[in-house]
């Protein structure tokens, strides 16, 4: 194990961009399939594994929602999300603020309830044993319509004391933010802050929509960003957070490279830029291996990897004391 990598361990972090449907490995995957009397078309964990190979983010789509049909019941979602939280634990996680796509589920006759329930009884379990605090943000699908985005909401409403804000993720080719403008206006009158994915595949037009239609607190990728020179200058003077996925921006060759990654340019323009994993049963690595390849990419000195550490705690949608409290950890980790 290099130096640095024992450093990244060390550091305590936030996880600010995670999709929990995006956390189940194959194991999972026929462990479930088999409590719940689904056949998978692939003969076993390995096969399935060497299936995760993807051309473009469509192309993963296709896949992601597939395997998720194997997730029937509240218990399946406590299970995928324990899962995950024990990753957490070992990444040194001790903030995660998980989105959920409810919509994958309810389509195919998955309650709400079932799916929220799954998912925050983990999270609060997760908080009791694991020490892992967390915001729940509930995701809508932009290859579905507005109208089911209003379904999905109505149906979230009881559960609206469990949810922190609300996304949008799915395919951004054809789907900009404006198609859900009046979804977000009803989201925020209820209370819910908003993030949404801009700029992985799309323009930064994607964004300035994103932020002044959607009035999006983070925005989940933002590749593109720093195409506007505008737009980075608005970035980094309202300090709006991008939340980066180094190792899913390589899997799904939106980078061809990992040198090729605009982390380090983002900070040196004065955005405020986290390190994530998406989806990271799929795309290689958990958190710590983002930071790893990243940092190893693009040189990136201690000083730098602490700031990325403390901008995903200042970007995160904790109080203030309890990000202070965190920061204060960080600094102590790090020896400062």
């Amino acid at each position: 194990m290099t130096d640095l990598y024992k450093f990244i361990r060390s550091l305590p972090k936030a996880e600010l961009h995670l999709h929990i449907e995006g956390t189940m490995e194959p194991e999972l995957i026929f462990l479930l399939a088999e409590r719940n009397g689904i056949e998978l078309k692939y003969n076993s964990v390995e096969a399935l594994r060497n299936a995760y190979h993807f051309d473009d983010l469509q192309d993963f789509l296709d896949f992601y929602y597939e395997a998720g049909s194997v997730l029937l019941r509240e218990q399946d979602f406590y299970d995928l999300t324990w899962a995950y939280l024990l990753k957490a634990k070992e990444n040194n996680i001790v903030h995660t603020e998980v989105m959920f796509d409810p919509q994958t589920h309810t389509s195919r006759g998955v309650p709400f309830s079932a799916v929220i329930g799954g998912i925050y009884r983990a999270l609060a379990d997760g908080y009791e044993q694991l020490g892992i605090s967390f915001r729940l943000i509930l995701s809508f699908l932009r290859h579905l319509s507005e109208e089911d985005g209003f379904k999905t909401l109505a149906e979230a409403a009881p559960f609206q004391g469990w949810i922190t804000a609300v996304g949008l993720d799915s395919s951004e080719r054809n789907f900009p933010p404006d198609l859900f403008a009046n979804l977000f206006d009803k989201a925020q009158e209820m209370g819910f802050l908003t993030v949404v994915h801009a700029g992985e595949e799309g323009p930064p037009e994607n964004i300035w929509a994103a932020l002044d239609l959607l009035k999006a607190s983070r925005i989940d990728h933002g590749n593109s960003a720093l195409e506007d020179p505008d737009l980075v200058d608005v970035l980094g003077i309202y300090e709006i957070p991008l939340t980066s996925c180094p190792l899913s921006n390589l899997r799904l060759k939106v980078i061809q490279k990992m040198e090729d990654h605009p982390l380090k340019e983002m900070m040196d323009r004065g955005i405020k830029v986290t390190v994530n994993s998406d989806d990271p049963a799929y795309f290689g690595g958990y958190l710590n291996d983002n930071f790893i390849a990243v940092a190893d990419a693009l040189q990136l000195s201690k000083e730098e990897i602490v700031q990325l550490v403390k901008n995903s705690f200042e970007a995160s949608f904790i109080s203030d004391g309890e990000k202070r409290t965190f920061l204060k950890k960080v600094e102590e980790a790090a020896g400062i």
